[in-house]
């Protein structure tokens, strides 16, 4: 389901970690948390998102494709809909529609392999987490259908602050969370959108990008990514060859 273009774009399926700097040059020392976005990062959601997004627009007789999709995306779904022309007193009534369109994510899958990198990062002491622009009660649900709500322990979600990505706070509290607050450099952040990159950037821990069709290695390396990989697991694989990580 979803709009094909929304699904991991053909380059992600060849750039691998060789297309990065060695791990011990991007890594003096292990990280003790690793922190996750979700759409698109954790689970394979972007064309099913889109879908319910279309039915929106098409309702409000507003133009969408995956063109604009991508111009105007934001992490804050207000924001991008004032930017598609929706008027910020009918922002309401356009939710409401998405909701009901978006069935709560039940076509979303999770990426291959994902589960299983998550538990080699646990294995290895490390703590996991999830700072994610949906809502808690949207999310929350799809991380116990797959399984993956006893690995990321720490969980802050679209409607915990009034603000969101870029902005630092959500991925601050987080860090608070897991005892890091002081020293973010002792985290990373795993996203695939520009925004993902520059609110890690912002806040100081390791950004790195995973190549979607809402960023590709150039922007995501344009917002801020230190490294980018094709997938979650393809990145944990990379990060824990090095012996200090592991």
């Amino acid at each position: 389901m979803g709009d094909p273009s929304l699904r991991r774009p053909p380059h992600a399926a060849r750039l691998t970690v060789e297309d990065e700097p060695a791990t011990s040059e991007r890594y003096d020392r292990p990280m003790q948390a690793i922190l996750f976005d979700w759409d698109g990062t954790l689970v394979d959601s972007l064309g099913t998102l889109y879908d319910a997004n279309a039915a929106v627009m098409q309702a409000f007789g507003v133009p969408f494709d995956p063109d604009l999709y991508r111009t105007h995306y934001a992490p804050d779904w207000r924001l991008m809909y004032r930017r598609l022309g929706i008027a910020a007193e009918r922002l309401d009534e356009a939710n409401e529609l998405w909701l009901a369109s978006y069935d709560r994510g039940a076509g979303a899958i999770m990426f291959a392999g994902v589960k299983p990198a998550l538990r080699r990062l646990k294995r290895a002491g490390h703590r996991l987490g999830l700072v994610t622009a949906g809502d808690r009660d949207i999310v929350l649900p799809q991380l116990e259908r797959f399984g993956l709500a006893n690995l990321l322990e720490v969980r802050v979600f679209g409607d915990d602050l009034p603000v969101h990505k870029p902005d630092p706070a959500p991925l601050s509290r987080a860090l608070a969370d897991v005892g890091l607050a002081a020293s973010p450099a002792q985290a990373a952040y795993v996203g695939d959108a520009p925004d993902d990159m520059r609110m890690a950037r912002t806040v100081g821990t390791h950004a790195v990008g995973i190549a979607s069709s809402l960023g590709d290695p150039a922007a995501l390396r344009a917002a801020g990514a230190l490294e980018v990989a094709a997938s979650v697991p393809e990145w944990v694989a990379g990060y824990l060859a090095d012996s200090s990580a592991a």
